[in-house]
């Protein structure tokens, strides 16, 4: 199959996923209210009310929606998971955002525009939760650090809690070494792309590079280092085949399944969008050493072991990377997404973060990244942390994020972090729905490779 038949279908995967239809616009039923309209920003909204409200409204943030697909409200993640909550008697909002896109610095405004809403139709509520997956759990944390007067807590679930910078940072590094490593006399650009077409070119570019790499020992080994530098687990998609310890081939196999989607859509076209949002690339590796880096990832002993068996020079291979021509960022670009889109840890209301533990588009260790900055601006105990064993991006199932709202209630209103361990954890979650996975286990994330947050102001080298 060929790169670009493959993006097409992913495409038309992510617009079936997102554009849930919507019910007809302000009509009360048997369960409550259901309301549908549009802000002055043009986004648009929908909540649903049970009439045995129970007082708390979940302020729900949806993840990214490349442009050009369909862009509707959205106050789920999906239809099992709002069943179960209106059921629970959570009143459930939120909005499509203005754009599609990198569009945080329109989505914070319109959340809390939709909040609004809800207020001058229903009254206010007695506790506001703001909650929200993948790029909408950044767009949550946004909430919780920039208005936390708005909300008594957060949940952000599978976040992207590294932040902007360091997500496109982290974005840039495998491409290059792919680039660097199996096309080394190309001239595939990997930032400034000018266009939607200039990036579908590259990306089919180095998609075929990676793809006939695939069908080789040496290029197999290659492969892997490049997803060793943006931690993507050797299980990463509940489809695949789980790889036992040492089963390196299995483990790059999936790997490599994972990168494809990675060089089709944030490597390049949704990195092109964003950099059309900021005016410039926002992203660079001078400075960056490579050999330290692999060395740190925890699939370093996987890596070591393919170069082996390939009869290749991980050395050698982490020199040429190295000493290759780097990627310098636009200064003006890098401040603007640290602006909108970077975190200063400085929380002063609860907040919970839920993450699966093999996730290859934003992996686990971007929960150490959230943590860094939050221990900096030193508001860690009003953080916690909890981990999923499963494969894939935000595959929890809907007992379990109903476990994680139940415990930060419980934090709101008792003022303790109680349960969130995961015996205390799986519990809620059976009791919630007992026939859905409880899968929470003790997990800690290895270090994230490339942080960046504001609240480390001097360790955010860049030239």
């Amino acid at each position: 199959m060929k790169p670009r038949i493959r993006r097409h279908t992913f495409i038309a995967l992510v617009a079936l996923l997102l554009a849930a239809p919507l019910a007809p616009a302000a009509r009360a039923t048997g369960t409550g209210a259901h309301v549908e309209g549009a802000l002055p920003s043009g986004a648009t909204y929908v909540m649903d009310k049970p009439d045995s409200w129970n007082g708390t409204v979940l302020l729900y943030s949806h993840g990214y929606n490349p442009a050009g697909l369909p862009n509707p409200a959205r106050n789920a993640p999906d239809d099992a998971t709002k069943s179960l909550l209106l059921e629970e008697g959570y009143a459930l909002i939120g909005s499509s955002y203005a754009s599609n896109g990198w569009a945080v610095s329109e989505a914070v405004p319109d959340q809390l525009a939709t909040l609004d809403a809800f207020t001058s139709r229903f009254g206010a509520a007695r506790r506001t939760i703001a909650w929200g997956t993948s790029y909408g759990g950044l767009v949550t944390s946004m909430i919780a650090e920039r208005h936390p007067e708005r909300i008594s807590g957060s949940l952000s679930m599978c976040g992207l809690l590294q932040g902007g910078v360091a997500n496109w940072n982290n974005t840039l590094d495998p491409v290059f070494a792919l680039r660097t490593l199996l096309a080394p006399d190309s001239d595939i650009p990997l930032t400034g792309l000018a266009g939607q077409a200039a990036a579908a070119a590259a990306a089919d570019a180095l998609a075929s590079a990676v793809t006939e790499a695939q069908q080789t020992a040496s290029g197999r080994a290659r492969i892997a280092l490049a997803a060793a530098l943006q931690d993507i687990p050797g299980w990463n998609d509940p489809s695949q085949t789980r790889p036992g310890p040492t089963d390196w081939d299995t483990q790059q196999t999936n790997q490599y399944q994972a990168l494809m989607l990675q060089v089709g859509f944030p490597a390049f076209s949704w990195r092109q969008e964003a950099e059309s949002r900021v005016g410039g690339n926002m992203s660079w590796n001078t400075g960056v050493d490579y050999a330290a880096m692999v060395h740190r990832s925890p699939l370093y002993k996987e890596v070591g072991e393919l170069y082996r068996k390939a009869g290749l020079s991980l050395r050698r291979d982490l020199t040429t990377l190295n000493r290759a021509p780097r990627v310098a960022a636009d200064s003006e670009a890098v401040e603007r997404m640290g602006l909108t889109s970077s975190f200063t840890g400085r929380l002063t209301k609860p907040q919970l973060t839920v993450h699966t533990t093999g996730d290859g588009l934003i992996p686990v260790s971007a929960e150490s990244a959230y943590r860094r900055a939050v221990t900096a601006a030193g508001a860690a105990p009003l953080l916690r942390q909890a981990f999923v064993e499963n494969a894939g991006h935000c595959t929890f199932s809907s007992a379990e994020q109903a476990a994680a709202l139940d415990a930060l209630e419980t934090r709101i209103t008792t003022g303790r972090w109680q349960g969130t361990d995961p015996v205390g954890l799986n519990a809620r979650a059976t009791q919630a729905d007992p026939s859905a996975p409880a899968r929470y286990v003790t997990y800690r994330p290895a270090p994230y490779p490339r942080p960046y947050d504001l609240a480390h102001p001097a360790d955010q080298s860049r030239s």
